[in-house]
């Protein structure tokens, strides 16, 4: 990149936080005391110096939509000479970026924010065990991990107070030998370096929509609508199977759905409440109309920390240097006119990468269970249908079908809104959450479906209000 025009950043030690596995590196971060609150910036990869409206890498990106994350490969929305090199903040070497400098009170307020273009040099690339450790045994780090720690737990304390929905969905890892061969699937744990990485992230996204409404320029907004009334019926019909209620009303706010989760926390059902809540949800999206994002409970959000694998990310940063005249990469005439084609275009293909990583866990997943044909597992019912059950595994997460014929001889009613299959005969009761002993009949790596047999079955009695 050229240095002209550009700030220069590198005496400030931003350092990177991600996966061990992670290649791209297109969010930096820093953090100060300044005795009433912190000072913070986010340094973004500068990818729109590189990648100009109109041109081929444009409109391949375009095209894509985002990257899409196997447990083998990346499929790059850019190639990889970008992603994994130039657009890349590695450490110790120049590189371009877009930053925003945040002040934030003790309560993790923002106060202000300032964007700019700039020049910085990476002082590490750490990962998210390598910081938890450090703050957690008090070991050293190439730089102090506790600023970032501090103003983490005011930004959470904001979060907190302005009562988001905080859904509790441990991530599935799978782990490949060098050959391919499947050597063990295990939940990704989630720790306060990721969270402290998501809330910096949601500041910057935030203060990117203000600045673009401040400025009167075109937005790709990243919007949440509430949940639909047929939605939270059905989400109120299970919670009162467990005891749990919610308050009447299609009006509900964050808070009264994450008030539930921690009701549910520490419970038998916590899993599976995290569960249905997300299933009552309406999908994000992307949108040039702001209806603001429910889930985070915020009136305007953005997504502009990885240009690198979302394209509505390079969007928002052409919105911002053509806004604050940063010099050349920005909005080109003809791209706010099609902002609504391509919202409807980039939606559309972040759902077909979910898809896409979901199946290929899910066919890794029976690729796993294959030669474990006629074997019990401990499982949860995770979903009752008039078809059958669906179970999900206690160590492995994997879930599989059981149909109706491998339940146990009766005439099964399905009761949609208690979310159960009753036997006319025996009157025994499956209920969604209930755990059961399943005997694995049938694995297909090629569709990644999993067929049980139910073994044993748990008393499916309502279970007691949680404490």
């Amino acid at each position: 990149v050229d240095p002209a025009g550009r700030e220069d950043l590198r005496h400030i030690p931003l350092i990177t936080i991600d996966g061990a596995d992670a290649r791209d590196f297109d969010d930096a971060v820093f953090a100060e005391s300044t005795g009433d609150g912190f000072r913070l910036i986010v340094a973004i990869a500068d990818v729109a110096w590189y990648v100009r409206p109109g041109s081929p890498l444009d409109r391949a990106a375009r095209t894509r939509g985002n990257s899409v994350y196997f447990p083998d490969r990346v499929v790059p929305m850019l190639p990889e000479e970008l992603s994994n090199h130039w657009c890349s903040l590695r450490p110790a070497e120049d590189r371009g970026c877009l930053f925003v400098e945040m002040r934030i009170d003790t309560s993790g307020r923002k106060r202000s924010h300032r964007f700019g273009r700039g020049l910085m040099r990476s002082a590490a690339r750490l990962t998210y065990e390598q910081v938890q450790q450090a703050v957690d045994d008090n070991g050293d780090l190439i730089v102090d991990p506790w600023p970032l720690y501090d103003a983490f737990r005011a930004l959470l304390a904001a979060r907190i107070e302005r009562g988001t929905l905080d859904l509790d969905l441990p991530e599935r890892k799978v782990t490949l030998s060098p050959t391919g061969e499947v050597l063990a699937v295990s939940p990704r744990p989630r720790l306060d370096s990721h969270r402290l990485i998501e809330e910096f992230m949601v500041l910057a996204n935030v203060a990117a929509a203000e600045e673009l409404e401040r400025l009167t320029r075109p937005c790709v907004y990243r919007v949440h609508a509430p949940p639909s009334d047929e939605k939270l019926t059905a989400l109120r019909g299970f919670l009162n199977g467990i005891g749990i209620s919610l308050p009447a009303g299609n009006q509900l706010h964050p808070r009264d759905l994450d008030r539930v989760l921690r009701k549910a926390a520490g419970t038998a059902d916590n899993q599976v409440v995290n569960e249905v809540m997300l299933r009552s949800q309406s999908q994000a999206a992307y949108s040039p109309d702001n209806i603001g994002h429910f889930g985070l409970a915020l009136t305007r959000y953005a997504h502009f920390t990885s240009p690198i694998r979302r394209y509505a990310d390079l969007l928002v940063h052409r919105a911002l240097i053509s806004g604050l005249g940063l010099g050349p990469g920005g909005l080109a005439d003809h791209e706010p006119a099609m902002f609504p084609d391509t919202a409807t275009h980039i939606t559309a293909t972040e759902r077909r990468a979910a898809l896409a990583e979901r199946d290929a866990i899910d066919r890794y997943l029976a690729a796993f269970m294959a030669d474990k044909i006629g074997t019990r597992f401990t499982a949860r019912i995770s979903g009752v249908t008039r078809f059958g059950l669906f179970v999900t595994v206690a160590d492995s997460g994997a879930s599989g079908i059981v149909p109706m014929s491998a339940l146990p001889d009766d005439y099964w009613q399905h009761d949609e809104l208690e979310q159960t299959l009753t036997g006319r005969r025996t009157r025994q009761v499956f209920r969604l959450s209930q755990d059961v002993e399943v005997r694995l009949m049938e694995a297909n790596p090629v569709t990644g479906g999993l067929v049980f047999q139910i073994a044993r079955a748990e008393p499916s009695g309502k279970r007691s209000r949680p404490r």
